[in-house]
């Protein structure tokens, strides 16, 4: 009998794979980004399903078989996207497919789900100016743990509006990283 995990995650992706399975991407407490089967979550009714959904907070239940993981069960604990405004969801997607861009595989560093926790979290309570210095700190973050960018992370308080240069300088160390990364 394999041994089941049970942790918090939230649903960056979902790929569809056979008639009924699909590939959901999870960025879990307790092990980093991975990618974990679900079986018949694509069929009218999949009782996952309501739990599974992009940007969605959830426990899940996770067993690791030869040939990758595969989910068996999952409680929803918060849904991101319903208390986000479009311009949140957009800017939770940039960093969500900055994550997926420069991660391949599996990355076994929990603080990735931390840091991407708090950003969704706070976004409903920032203003617009707030909300682009959020996206920016939050994505030299990725880059710094990933071990893309080695300069300095700025402290920022709470998100303050960043001046035109200031950004400027956070935007270009951003390409630097992704440049870094040959992708």
């Amino acid at each position: 009998m394999r041994h089941k995990y049970v942790t918090g995650a939230v649903v960056l992706q979902r790929t569809p794979l056979a008639e009924s399975a699909t590939l959901v991407t999870l960025l879990t407490a307790e092990f980093g980004l991975l990618r974990a089967r679900a079986e018949g979550l694509r069929k009218p009714g999949a009782k996952l399903a309501h739990a599974l959904q992009t940007l969605d907070r959830c426990e899940v239940t996770l067993v690791r078989g030869k040939e990758g993981w595969r989910l068996s069960g999952a409680l929803l604990e918060e849904s991101w996207f319903s208390t986000l405004t479009r311009a949140g969801r957009l800017r939770a997607g940039r960093i969500t497919g900055l994550l997926l861009r420069l991660v391949h595989g599996e990355a076994n560093d929990p603080l990735l789900f931390t840091l991407f926790s708090s950003f969704v979290r706070a976004l409903p309570e920032l203003s617009e100016e707030e909300q682009d210095t959020a996206e920016c700190v939050t994505a030299l973050r990725i880059l710094a743990l990933l071990g893309l960018d080695a300069g300095e992370l700025p402290h920022i308080e709470e998100y303050a509006p960043l001046p035109p240069e200031e950004r400027r300088a956070l935007v270009t160390r951003i390409n630097r990283g992704i440049l870094a990364s040959g992708l």
